[in-house]
């Protein structure tokens, strides 16, 4: 069988990356049915090196990038129309992106933990006033 790939990228197709993470990421039971588009944390190059931060609650990462060994190809299922050829199968796949790099994140996390502002009590300074009579 024969499946059709077709690229409408015109000269490259977008590049995407992988996130590869070390470990479990559990979401609490009020989201278990809701995992889609759930963000788990924040993604960001804080500067012009390849080093990437992911932070997630009180956590943060620090990966970079990594060359993969083989590109993958992102591809986008097509259910074609029921005119076509007897000979082309009904599902043709578009590609929409590929993958040449991963961004791996292989050291223990680092816990962002801040301080407290330090509770500054304030001495009461009672000024009597005395009356004279």
């Amino acid at each position: 069988m024969q499946i059709r790939v077709k690229c409408g990228c015109a000269e490259s197709c977008p590049e995407w990356a992988i996130v590869e993470l070390q470990g479990v990421i559990e979401a609490q039971p009020a989201f278990a049915n809701r995992l889609q588009d759930l963000q788990i944390g924040v993604l960001c190059r804080p500067s012009a090196q390849e080093i990437y931060t992911f932070t997630v609650g009180y956590h943060e990462l620090t990966g970079n990038k990594v060359p993969l060994k083989k590109p993958m190809l992102i591809l986008k299922k097509r259910k074609l129309d029921e005119d076509t050829d007897i000979n082309t199968p009904g599902v043709e796949l578009d590609v929409i992106g590929i993958i040449c790099q991963k961004v791996l994140f292989k050291t223990r996390p680092r816990a962002l933990i801040s301080k407290s502002e330090p509770v500054v009590k304030e001495k009461k300074t009672h000024v009597a006033a005395k009356s004279t009579k």
